[in-house]
């Protein structure tokens, strides 16, 4: 006669595709389902099981016990991340706290911004155009090169150098 956990493992195989079909309609997700199917497996071969009468009920019980466990920790983490977030808001009774930088933040990002304009602005005319392909405008290094009909490697340097040019102004 089998021991438990060969006949466990057995029916869990036998039943694995039930099993992710079952939890993904209970869960909505057919990743949660794989998961809470793969956890089954898990558990089945991390402690020796009681022997049981009808494995394909106990695979069921497993899997609903751990799906419960699951929705509960995900709700106390949402109430404790609601409670955090309450808390952070109007932690000094002032109100909502505004996701917004102070004035001090804005100004002087709104300094540095007009630095860095002005520093492009003394790039000499194809770093700066390079640059701005690749830093603004998002396009790779290979990109710019093609559009401007030079190769990679002058693009590199083009960038290289405003990079440089521009952290000397900001020091």
């Amino acid at each position: 006669m089998p021991d438990a956990t060969s006949a466990l493992i057995e029916a869990y195989l036998a039943k694995r595709t039930e099993l992710v079909r079952f939890f993904t309609l209970r869960l909505r997700s057919a990743e949660a389902a794989e998961d809470l199917v793969q956890d089954i497996y898990v558990r089945l071969t991390d402690a020796a099981p009681p022997p049981v009468s009808n494995p394909g009920a106990f695979l069921y019980r497993l899997g609903w016990n751990l799906m419960l466990d699951r929705l509960r920790s995900q709700r106390r983490s949402a109430r404790r991340d609601d409670e955090w977030s309450q808390l952070e808001r109007c932690g000094d009774g002032a109100g909502d706290a505004s996701d917004a930088p102070s004035q001090e933040d804005a100004l002087a990002s709104r300094q540095r911004l007009e630095r860095l304009v002005k520093g492009l602005d003394r790039l000499p005319a194809q770093t700066r155009q390079v640059f701005v392909m690749h830093k603004f405008e998002g396009l790779t290094h290979t990109e710019v090169a093609h559009r401007l009909g030079i190769s990679r490697s002058a693009v590199e340097k083009h960038v290289s150098t405003a990079l440089r040019r521009l952290l000397e102004r900001e020091a």
